[in-house]
């Protein structure tokens, strides 16, 4: 009986000690580590801001498609692979990506179909809608766009806002990121902060 008891002590003693480490200390080192400066935004979900109000995360990409298809006011991402029709909506709740092969025919078929969309909408030939815009990223959910397609949104979101191509080509250049310590990964644009800066400038 007193061998029970001293297993059933030494058990609950490392019951208890293993709570305080692992259920204690251990959280609140990695809630310590996340407060450290240059962590804390990317912890708490990398929030943006305008006028004191949450408008998205900057690391979470959001298509915003209009209600009207004849008023397109916004800088769109790239395409989700959660959409279910080749330009969207995606359903940002989730994430992932098509796991079709490159020469699979239902993408073929689809980032045709996406190519042409884009095309009309913008007013230019297929053969300048760049790549990303037409493909998935491994996430659906990439937050940033290339240069190229950003600049190729231009006219529409100048027209749709009344805003002159200049002052619209002024937000894009503002807002190219250039690559990861100069050489990792190719310069991109932020979506989110670039729609920002467009409601900025047609509200200030």
């Amino acid at each position: 009986m007193s061998n029970m008891v001293r297993q059933a002590g030494a058990g609950l003693r490392l019951m208890l000690v293993l709570t305080v480490l692992a259920g204690v200390l251990y959280p609140l080192a990695v809630w310590s580590v996340s407060r450290l400066p240059g962590l804390e935004n990317k912890a708490e979900g990398s929030i943006v801001y305008v006028n004191g109000q949450p408008v998205g995360s900057a690391e979470i990409g959001v298509d915003l498609t209009p209600a009207d298809p004849r008023h397109d006011p916004w800088f769109h991402t790239r395409p989700s692979g959660t959409a279910g029709e080749p330009l969207g909506p995606g359903d940002p709740s989730t994430s992932g990506a098509s796991n079709l092969a490159a020469d699979n025919p239902k993408l073929v078929q689809l980032v045709q179909e996406r190519r042409d969309a884009i095309a009309q909408r913008e007013g230019v030939p297929a053969d300048q809608v760049p790549p990303d815009a037409v493909t998935a990223s491994a996430s659906g959910l990439d937050p940033a766009i290339s240069p190229a397609y950003a600049y190729l949104q231009i006219s529409r979101v100048a027209r749709e806002n009344g805003l002159s191509e200049q002052q619209v080509r002024q937000l894009v250049d503002g807002q190219v990121q250039g690559r990861a310590l100069g050489v990792l990964g190719e310069p991109t644009v932020n979506v989110l902060a670039l729609n920002v800066a467009v409601q900025q400038l047609v509200h200030p």
